[in-house]
């Protein structure tokens, strides 16, 4: 049997799949997507990563380091069914890349290493997809490599996720004599010939069929658990027929209460097929998926996936190319051709959309139009950024943006000719338009450009993007990391006059305020006036000005979060008072109270995960303790240690060159984000100037 290249014979809502490949770096995610492509009919050769030949690994810079950095968005059709895919970054550097793909997808493969199992940057997208509602199945990939279990990563999918997996393939082989799956639903076995991607159907081997029936029925009795119907029939005819579980594994995936679990070795080219059937039988389509939700003039309306329903897309992606300036955009409702008119929703702007393309990594096929349920870009908009929402003119709505990480590294850039100095500032006003988590920003104090972002190798990838796109030779200073500061014991009746006379109308605003810490590193402000002593508006007027006063702490001037002010009680004058009195009230009465308060320093953290031979483990451990680490967990397998601890992010710069150096070039770590925490005094003295922490 070959790779399936029958043509896509409807454009209906149920035809369509959106999903995304979510896994740790390294997994093998863009292999997965060449290998779809490939059996899909989309391409005919097949590239490799390692070689720099893959479709979606298109930038130079992701052909160099061998990851991908950027997601980049493909398409092809198998059985009847349309499938646009998203080949999303594995490096927690470019999670927001993952964060703004997820917003606008329906569905999604995660993949696992077979040996690894759940690493760090696998939980991190999961928990992700989690929080968006992104139904998924899961790959455990490379089971051809030494080490690997199909069984044991599925253990970790269970304790790591706190998910019930549902597995409905079984390994023909293993390690290197890994030849192909059976079919746990279909009792069939598929076997890929070597170096081939054709392979062949056939009944299960005989040395395997007790085994097959053994886990054939393991996956009847947790489906029937998690299923009203299958249990009705399991307890009928104490087994499922083919259909029923097929139906309900379908349903429990949709729910989220279970996550079909195939396997294969995607550079092998085994278990790709199986795994585009599972994309068309178990994820959702368009059709499946709830009306979008967005407001309109204040009020929540809501727009069904509907070529007929007034048009609504959500932009999750911009960026600039020699064909002028794309913008990605999810279609949720209605019909956009080519040379229509849309309204950009927050700005209240109409802008002509020039060509509507259809994209395949950096290449682009022209379309006429594009419907509800459709991932397409588009030419012609000037003034659309990522999380946009476009729409009709008659007929506005307001969808929920992406969310952007907060930066939590800067360096200072600087154009190293003056005469560049003009080209460098707009390299970096595209390249914040393109990516929302760098932030480019003016040092009031030294005057320098601060180009900040989610990472060492993330603002690294931002320079040498100016240096090749731009062709702008940059001066890049020390990293620096994103300090916060928060209240540790608050004060309470901090009572403030702002009154300002000086001819004509005057200012008049008196406030009493409560500060007191909290446990999440939030800012909330509420207001327990009575008696109209202070109108409301005053009061909305006061938490701007406290807002205002966030934004420089006391300690070293960096921002303020972990704090609840609370407005107990003011005065007004009949004449002097307004909300621009109010909210000065709010922002010098909040400084106060920070000077009066109790506030320490706070500094990111991120849980580091270290792989060495174990005869590098002193010494890595030792050097995690130089580095202020709190080391969590240590495991050991196979010859391999894996060390788990927290460290202080500002003390990772150049981490991986001294762990190469310290194991002969055999140790590997990765980062997650693991949250804020105090900074010792003996650290925090020269970064806030010399100030102790109070």
């Amino acid at each position: 049997m070959r790779a399936n290249e029958r043509p896509l014979t409807t454009t209906s809502l149920t035809a369509v799949r959106n999903l995304g490949i979510l896994a740790h770096v390294d997994a093998g995610k863009t292999t997965i997507t060449e290998r779809i492509l490939f059996a899909t009919g989309a391409i005919h050769k097949r590239g490799e990563v390692h070689h720099g030949t893959t479709v979606t690994d298109y930038d130079p810079q992701e052909r160099d380091r061998g990851i991908t950095i950027f997601a980049a968005a493909v398409s092809c059709t198998w059985g009847g069914h349309h499938v646009n895919l998203i080949d999303t970054p594995g490096h927690v550097d470019f999670s927001d890349e993952v964060e703004r793909s997820l917003r606008v997808l329906d569905g999604a493969v995660a993949v696992f290493d077979a040996v690894a199992g759940v690493e760090p940057q696998s939980e991190t997208v999961w928990r992700q997809a989690d929080r968006h509602g992104v139904p998924r199945i899961a790959f455990v990939n490379k089971l051809d490599r030494a080490g690997a279990d199909l069984d044991t990563a599925v253990a970790s999918i269970r304790r790591r996720l706190g998910v019930t997996p549902l597995v409905v393939q079984l390994p023909i082989g293993r390690e290197d004599d890994f030849t192909g799956v059976v079919d746990l639903v279909a009792m069939r076995a598929l076997r890929w010939q070597a170096g081939s991607a054709d392979f062949e159907s056939e009944p299960v081997p005989e040395p395997l069929r007790e085994e097959a029936g053994r886990r054939r029925r393991l996956l009847e009795e947790t489906v029937a658990e998690l299923h009203a119907e299958a249990l009705e029939e399991f307890c009928a005819d104490s087994a499922l027929s083919d259909g029923t579980l097929a139906r309900a594994l379908r349903e429990l995936t949709l729910r989220g209460d279970g996550v079909v679990v195939l396997c294969g070795s995607a550079y092998r080219n085994r278990g790709i097929e199986p795994l585009l059937d599972a994309v068309v039988a178990y994820l959702p389509a368009p059709a499946d998926m709830p009306p979008v939700r967005g407001t309109a003039d204040g009020a929540e309306q809501e727009r069904a996936p509907d070529p007929a329903e007034p048009f609504a897309a959500l932009a999750f992606k911009v960026t600039a190319t020699a064909t002028g300036r794309l913008t990605y955009l999810r279609v949720y409702a209605g019909t956009l051709r080519k040379g229509a008119t849309v309204l950009d929703a927050a700005t209240g702007r109409t802008e002509r959309v020039g060509r509507i393309l259809r994209v395949q990594a950096d290449r682009h096929e022209d379309r006429e139009e594009a419907v509800a349920g459709d991932i397409v870009a588009v030419i012609g908009l000037k003034s659309a950024r990522a999380g946009t929402t476009l729409c009709a003119p008659g007929a506005p709505l307001v969808l929920e943006p992406p969310t952007v990480a907060e930066p939590v590294v800067s360096v200072a850039v600087e154009a190293r000719r003056n005469v560049d100095t003009g080209r460098l500032a707009s390299a970096l006003a595209r390249l914040a338009e393109e990516d929302p988590s760098l932030v480019v920003r003016s040092d009031p104090e030294t005057g320098q450009t601060v180009l900040s972002g989610l990472g060492e190798l993330h603002l690294e990838v931002a320079v040498e993007k100016i240096r090749r796109g731009h062709g702008v030779e940059v001066v890049v200073g020390r990293p620096q990391v994103s300090y916060r500061e928060t209240v540790v014991r608050g004060v309470a009746g901090l009572v403030h006059r702002h009154v300002k006379q000086d001819g004509g109308a005057g200012q008049f605003a008196h406030v009493v305020l409560d500060v007191e810490p909290l446990d999440e590193p939030v800012f909330e402000f509420r207001s327990t006036v009575v008696g109209g002593r202070v109108p409301h508006e005053y009061a909305r007027a006061v938490e701007a000005g406290c807002r205002d006063a966030l934004a420089e702490g006391p300690l070293g001037g960096y921002p303020v979060t972990g704090l609840r002010v609370t407005l107990t009680d003011g005065a007004t004058h009949s004449k002097d008072s307004s909300e621009m009195a109010f909210r000065a009230a709010g922002r010098f009465g909040l400084r106060e109270a920070l000077r009066l308060s109790t506030v320490e320093l706070l500094e990111p953290v991120v849980e580091v995960t270290v792989s060495v031979p174990e005869d590098g483990v002193g010494s890595v451990l030792g050097d995690l303790a130089s580095r202020r680490g709190r080391v969590s967990g240590q495991t050991a397998e196979a010859g391999t240690a894996v060390i788990t601890a927290a460290v202080p992010l500002a003390e990772l710069f150049g981490y991986a060159s001294r762990l190469r150096g310290r194991t002969q070039g055999r140790g590997v770590f990765t980062t997650r984000p693991a949250g804020l925490a105090p900074v010792p005094a003996s650290v925090a003295a020269p970064v806030t100037g010399g100030l102790p922490a109070r």
